[in-house]
């Protein structure tokens, strides 16, 4: 029998060069290919802040592929925490709010 990951969630700050260089729409493309759910969104100054959830591994491939982010982008600093998954999220979305 195959071994089955339980879902995680991950909820991340990203700061540096995240506006105006198609951040949000790069997260969300990245999670699209991964098959995660959740959304991103503008949060203040220089701020993108994403929460995601699916895989564990698939999770640390997300976080890995949004701390070098797109191409005209800087990604200065990432924080993030593990969280429980609520399985809300039936797609990943940018949220404007």
């Amino acid at each position: 029998m195959p071994y089955i990951h339980e879902p995680g969630c991950i909820h991340i700050f990203v700061s540096g060069k995240v506006q105006g260089v198609g951040f949000r729409a790069f997260v969300q493309r990245t999670a699209n290919v991964l098959g995660l759910s959740g959304w991103v969104r503008n949060v203040g100054y220089n701020q993108v802040e994403a929460i995601a959830e699916g895989s564990p591994d698939v999770l640390k491939r997300f976080l890995e592929t949004i701390r070098v982010g797109p191409r005209g982008g800087r990604v200065d600093d990432v924080n993030f925490n593990w969280e429980v998954p609520l399985g809300e999220f039936d797609r990943f979305e940018i949220r404007y709010r």
